[in-house]
């Protein structure tokens, strides 16, 4: 990939990154239950995500979604039952002072946190099609694509990282000082209808291939 190639995949990325979705939600929403240490696992989930959706462009099966209606309609839903889910949770979540939740929700084991990060962005064919689109414009075919991928995957998990770590702190250092049960009880319901409506926006999203 040559360099003035790679500069431009790179701002892309920081646009892709920064561009509020399902991940930034997560992001946040695991700042301010789990505090900036733990909520930052999610991000880590987040990635690999990132990385489960280039594999699947990169051997070919993200043709297969983007042409496959069925294919595509089964993991679209798939990904709209889990947002929807992570809404109905986070709207049912008791609403407590934020240190008594924190101290709670240390219960909740790391590869959790994980593996909900992961959900997120793995289970998601907007991602797949989005990749397909923009993923070949940055690509050389004379060259040996392997590394091409590999630069494409470390270039979006870099600006995912320091984003995602943003939103993070946001939520644990920000929002968190609001301390009262009124107020947890609003977040709780602010997040909890944001995750619907990302639900709500994948199920209306179409492949256009």
């Amino acid at each position: 990939m040559q360099l003035s190639t790679w500069l431009a995949f790179f701002a892309a990325a920081w646009a892709i990154s920064i561009s509020p979705g399902a991940g930034a939600l997560a992001a946040m929403s695991a700042g301010l239950h789990h505090g900036f240490r733990r909520g930052y696992l999610t991000t880590f989930g987040l990635v690999a995500g990132i990385w489960t959706q280039l594999v699947v462009v990169g051997v070919g099966l993200g043709a297969l979604v983007a042409t496959s209606a069925l294919a595509f309609q089964v993991i679209k839903w798939c990904g709209v039952a889990y947002l929807v889910w992570l809404g109905v949770q986070q709207w049912r979540a008791p609403a407590r002072p934020l240190a008594a939740a924190q101290s709670d929700a240390a219960e909740v084991p790391a590869r959790a946190l994980v593996l909900r990060g992961w959900m997120i962005n793995a289970v998601n064919p907007k991602g797949t099609v989005f990749l397909l689109a923009v993923v070949p414009q940055f690509l050389d075919l004379q060259r040996p694509l392997a590394l091409q991928y590999l630069v494409i995957g470390l270039t979006l998990s870099f600006t995912d990282f320091v984003v995602m770590a943003g939103y993070t702190a946001l939520a644990a250092r920000v929002l968190g000082a609001l301390q009262s049960v009124s107020a947890m009880r609003l977040l709780n319901r602010v997040f909890g209808s944001l995750f619907v409506g990302a639900g709500v926006l994948l199920s209306a999203f179409k492949c256009s291939g």
